[in-house]
């Protein structure tokens, strides 16, 4: 599955390249003919036999018992929450995770919950250490009780890293004697895959429940999955109705996510490896021009200039010298030669390659990036 001549107008349209996000990527000819000829059912009586196939393809991927088809990564998040967490529990949460930065306090309008986060190394782990210690007493009345442990996979906010098999099996180790669950924010969880050449199971086996984004890298238009023992799915699909998430022929859009699951030439995880070297090879220029500075992030090593080597899936991260008016002026010098990165947190810049963005395309990055800088400078 190549990218042709047009992938530029599939990233972004207009003939724009279109780095701002992997949620860019429009569906492979592969996935719009099977949308087109999918057969459905409604869904909220259970009868869509392609998203029941989906589901059952997601668990397995995953080795858990069941699947749950959901519109977004956040509602698949919220369901989760929902679905583990009491009113007036506690998660335990990366700092710079997704749910307490990027899902308008979804845990707490919704479902009740309040939040205990811990800061993450380099690498986006929270030291399992750490994670023990903001444990709170269930025995003490004024305490909130620790009810979920949450972690991101891949976690955004450090380079989009991901985290070991190893991580999670040491995390694992040190909460089983409380009991307290994990769940998986696996919104980027195949780039993790990829990235570290391991199973999907390898990643997960430790978590009793997992969200993967299906319309992220893996370029499908919608949804994403909800994984776990079939108890926790029922009240995950409980929630979702809650919520109003309830859909009815919906198979149009999960015969897209059985087509990126595939095993086939269609399927996309694999090509996920493209767009990794695609970033490395952006960061690795990037690092050589003028005006491109470390990340900066507290939760970054401290350097001179942007470190290609962190790159391991698909996010480039860098700042730009001259703080946010610059900053500012470079992604609006890049928009004018048909580039669109965004600004991102803590001062950087954030690109992020994806279906649709090829070797050629990322030279032409390259070029606009160094000659945006110039121009901003």
């Amino acid at each position: 599955m190549g990218y042709g001549a047009d992938a530029a107008k599939r990233a972004g349209g207009s003939g724009r390249i279109d780095l701002r996000s992997d949620t860019v990527t429009h569906p492979t000819p592969e996935m719009r003919r099977a949308m087109a000829s999918a057969e459905v059912g409604d869904d909220v009586f259970e009868d869509d036999p392609t998203v029941a196939e989906l589901e059952e393809r997601a668990a397995d991927l995953l080795g858990k018992e069941a699947g749950l088809f959901v519109a977004s990564g956040t509602m698949g998040n919220l369901v989760s929450v929902m679905a583990h967490v009491p009113r007036g529990g506690e998660i335990i949460t990366p700092a710079e995770g997704h749910i307490p930065n990027d899902e308008a306090a979804n845990y707490a309008v919704v479902a009740g919950a309040g939040l205990r986060t811990v800061r993450e190394n380099p690498d986006g782990e929270m030291p399992v250490n750490d994670v023990i210690e903001a444990i709170q007493d269930s025995s003490d009345p004024h305490s909130a009780i620790t009810s979920l442990v949450v972690v991101e996979n891949c976690h955004a906010h450090t380079f989009s890293r991901p985290i070991t098999p190893a991580y999670m099996k040491g995390l694992r180790a040190a909460l089983k004697p409380s009991g307290i669950p994990i769940h998986v924010d696996g919104a980027r969880l195949f780039n993790a895959v990829v990235g570290l050449g391991v199973s999907a199971r390898d990643l997960v086996k430790d978590a009793e429940s997992a969200t993967f984004c299906l319309s992220k890298g893996l370029a499908t238009p919608i949804g994403s999955v909800v994984v776990g023992k079939k108890d926790f799915i029922f009240r995950a699909r409980r929630a979702r109705k809650l919520l109003g998430g309830g859909m009815r022929q919906v198979g149009i859009l999960a015969a897209a996510g059985l087509v990126a699951l595939s095993d086939g030439p269609e399927g996309t995880i694999q090509r996920l490896a493209e767009d990794h070297t695609n970033a490395r090879i952006l960061a690795e220029a990037l690092t050589e021009m003028k005006g491109v500075i470390s990340p900066g992030h507290n939760a970054q090593p401290v350097g001179e200039r942007l470190d290609p080597a962190r790159v391991v899936t698909n996010f480039v991260l860098f700042k730009v010298e001259g703080g946010a008016a610059r900053r500012e002026k470079f992604l609006d010098e890049l928009e004018k030669r048909g580039v669109l990165m965004i600004a991102y947190t803590h001062g950087q810049v954030r690109a992020v390659t994806h279906y649709g963005v090829g070797s050629e395309e990322i030279q032409k990055v390259i070029r606009a990036s160094a000659d945006a800088l110039a121009a901003s400078a």
